[in-house]
């Protein structure tokens, strides 16, 4: 059993290590122009612990990217947990946090030369919880919901980046409220148009 342990603890770290070096050398350059060579090195590791893991770069990206995604729905659950009404701003603010905790990531994955596909599924977490939100009452149909909530989605993702490269100097709580008077706005605004 201790033993185990000892393993289960040996590989954290060696993902850790490799995640941090991973991170590092992807605010230099490119995936494409990472070797999984000069990733060993950085992280002091070598190659056959990375193929004991990982296929090549793309797939630790990929896994990387899937831990994300599962620690926001993680977050993300004590909402849908129970029967209680969801309080949108309240999810909104738990992605920010999470988004905060894991900056340098984050910043990499949601920038400009990201990979549009994780931004997407990002917000596809909350895509149920506010499509139900926008048509609730009937006075916007689902088609018209989906461009709000497509409209939406791009904003969001700008208005994270800048919050990123402004080095998260507003609260996550500003953030969110903000991110929720934007929609709500643009909500308004739509429904009016419809009428």
């Amino acid at each position: 059993m201790m033993s185990n342990e000892r393993n289960d603890r040996r590989v954290k770290y060696t993902k850790m290590v490799l995640k941090d070096s991973f991170i590092s050398l992807l605010e230099k350059k490119e995936i494409s122009k990472i070797t999984i060579k000069e990733l060993c090195e950085d992280a002091d590791i070598n190659r056959a612990t990375f193929y004991a893991h990982y296929n090549d770069q793309y797939d630790f990206m990929n896994q990387i990217q899937n831990e994300l995604i599962a620690n926001i729905e993680k977050h993300l659950s004590v909402f849908v947990q129970n029967d209680l009404p969801i309080i949108l701003v309240d999810m909104v603010e738990q992605i920010f946090e999470y988004i905060k905790e894991n900056a340098r990531i984050c910043k990499l994955l949601l920038s400009e030369r990201g990979d549009l596909n994780f931004q997407k599924r990002v917000f596809m977490l909350v895509y149920e919880k506010i499509i139900i939100n926008i048509t609730k009452g009937g006075a916007i149909s689902k088609e018209d919901a989906e461009y709000i909530h497509a409209f939406t989605l791009t904003g969001c993702i700008g208005v994270i980046q800048k919050w990123l490269n402004d080095n998260m100097k507003k609260p996550s709580r500003f953030m969110a409220e903000t991110i929720m008077k934007l929609t709500t706005a643009y909500q308004d605004l739509c429904r009016n148009s419809i009428k």
